[in-house]
This record gives C-alpha cells, sequence and structure tokens, in this order.
C-alpha cells in the first residue's frame, strides 16, 4: 500500500517524457465530464432551448426557472416531497451501513477464515455478478411478498442488501493483508470479531469507502422497490418521485414538464458527484489493492 502511494506523480519534477501521458489523459478526462456537464447544462435551459432542433450541448442563457417551477410544483401535492426526500435519507442510509457491513463481515471470512464450501460460495458471489436487477425481479418479488414486506420500509432495504460487487471488492482487499498479522492476533489470544473490528477494518477502509459509495449510488437512484413492491405513496422514494413528476402532470403542462425533469435529474444526480468527489483517493486505492487492472 505503502509503495502505491509512494508512486504518485510530483508535479514541481515533472520530466518531459511524462507530458505524454497529460496529452492522452487530458482530452480523455475533459471527454469524460461531457455528460455531467450535459446534466447541469439542461437543468439550467429556458424551455425555448430544451426544444431547440437541432439540440444544443450548452446553455446559451442560463436560468434557475426550472428549478422554481420544480419547487412550486412539488410544494402542491398530497404528500411533500419533504416526505420522498426523508424516506430516500432513511433508506439510504440503512443500506450503506448494512450493505459495508455484510460485505466487510463476508469478505473477512472469505479471505481470512478456514470452512467447507468456502470457494463455492465466493464461485457463487462471481457468477451473481452477471445478473441484472431485471432477471431477478419476479423471484425477488415473491420472497418479499411471502415475508410480509410489501408497503413496508424494509422492503426498500432487503432486496438490495446483497452486494456482490461490494463483498469481492473487499475480499481482494482482504487478501493484501499477511496471514502472519492475522495469526500472530490470534497467538496473543484475540477472538476473529476482535480482528475483524481492530485489524481488518482500520486496513480496508479504502474498499469500505467504496463500497459505501456504490451502495449510495444504488439506494439513492433506486425506483424498483417503490414502482414494484410499495402502494402506499407516502412510503416511496425521491428518486421514484422525481422519475414521475413529468409523467404525472396534465397534456398542457408537457413542455414545462421537460424543464422541471431535467432539474430533477440535477438534484438527483448532485449528491452522487459530491460523494464521489470527496471519496475518489479511496476508490482509486481500492481498484489498485482489487486485482482490476
Amino acid at each position: 500500500m505503502a509503495s502505491f502511494q509512494g508512486s504518485k506523480i510530483d508535479p514541481s519534477k515533472l520530466s518531459f517524457s511524462q507530458t505524454k501521458f497529460f496529452a492522452f489523459l487530458i482530452p480523455l478526462s475533459i471527454f469524460m465530464a461531457l455528460p455531467i456537464i450535459f446534466i447541469f447544462s439542461q437543468a439550467l435551459k429556458p424551455i425555448d432551448e430544451l426544444f431547440l432542433y437541432p439540440p444544443r450541448f450548452f446553455v446559451e442563457k442560463p436560468t434557475l426557472q426550472n428549478f422554481g417551477d420544480l419547487f412550486k410544483e412539488t410544494s402542491v401535492t398530497v404528500i411533500p416531497m419533504t416526505r420522498y426526500l426523508f424516506n430516500s435519507i432513511i433508506i439510504s442510509a440503512g443500506i450503506v451501513f448494512a450493505s459495508v457491513f455484510i460485505s466487510a463481515m463476508a469478505g473477512f471470512a472469505l479471505s481470512k477464515l478456514d470452512f467447507k464450501l468456502k470457494k463455492v460460495i465466493f464461485e457463487a458471489n462471481i457468477i451473481a455478478l452477471m445478473f441484472v436487477p431485471a432477471a431477478v425481479a419476479i423471484p425477488r418479488y415473491f420472497i418479499i411478498d411471502r415475508i410480509g414486506l410489501t408497503d413496508n420500509m424494509f422492503g426498500h432495504i432487503l432486496p438490495v442488501l446483497a452486494m456482490p460487487v461490494g463483498l469481492f471488492l473487499i475480499k481482494q482487499f482482504i487478501d493484501q493483508i499477511p496471514d502472519a498479522l492475522i495469526e500472530a492476533a490470534r497467538v496473543d489470544g484475540a477472538s476473529n470479531f476482535y480482528i475483524f473490528r481492530k485489524i481488518i477494518i482500520p486496513m480496508v477502509t479504502p474498499a469500505i469507502a467504496t463500497v459505501a459509495i456504490l451502495a449510495f449510488q444504488m439506494a439513492w437512484n433506486n425506483t424498483e422497490t417503490s414502482e414494484i413492491y410499495m402502494n402506499n405513496e407516502s412510503l416511496k422514494t425521491f428518486a421514484f418521485y422525481m422519475s414521475t413528476l413529468a409523467g404525472n402532470m396534465g397534456n398542457d403542462n408537457q413542455v414545462a414538464g421537460q424543464g422541471m425533469a431535467a432539474a430533477a435529474a440535477a438534484l438527483m444526480f448532485l449528491p452522487n458527484l459530491i460523494i464521489f468527489l470527496i471519496m475518489q483517493s479511496k476508490v482509486i486505492d481500492t481498484m489498485a489493492h482489487s486485482g482490476l487492472k
């Protein structure tokens, strides 16, 4: 880990030979930033620019009218927007905490403990990476319905707790920890839970941060659980409310609804962007030590 951190480029000591990397990386980074720029550009466009043909990428006369219309529309609904926002905050926090805890515990067990079917379980997790949510939507619904979690806040949380990619990343990160360190702690009388809490967790913080980001993005942007498991409108999420806002307006307001939809998309994306910018160094560190090249 120290060797990776020590290999960072020092801007004050750049050599001419390193400029070829910047010649490639700078245009690539600009290209990858274009979708982000487009999201906020759309949100700031007045109605006439939204319907220009051919469409224009950048806004010419930025305005906050779309955001004003959005908050005005949401202030007169039967269920206030703050209720959907509250639901999403509670659900996202619960999913992040539970997903990180489960993935970390399972990663520690699969990496450093010996038990039967260990390899089979990990291979099953690898296979699970290939399944898209739509492939398991029907059996997942039957399970949630059978255990009585429809129209229940836990119905948002339980279906998405399993994160195969989170388990994979943390397990690969824990594999880098020397077995001798674990054995030394066991010789001193440390229990598995003590080793997990005092040794593993501090050393896999970058991986945990990465899994937390992935779990938050999945929970914050999730509309599936609201569509499938929730009939009670007051239990639905902010993402579901925002995704249906323009469609729920009358035909006379469909044009204005497009501007509000663009503003809603920017609001939904903003928390993901902020969290990723704050924790991006952890994500890079995790990928460098997880076997992903």
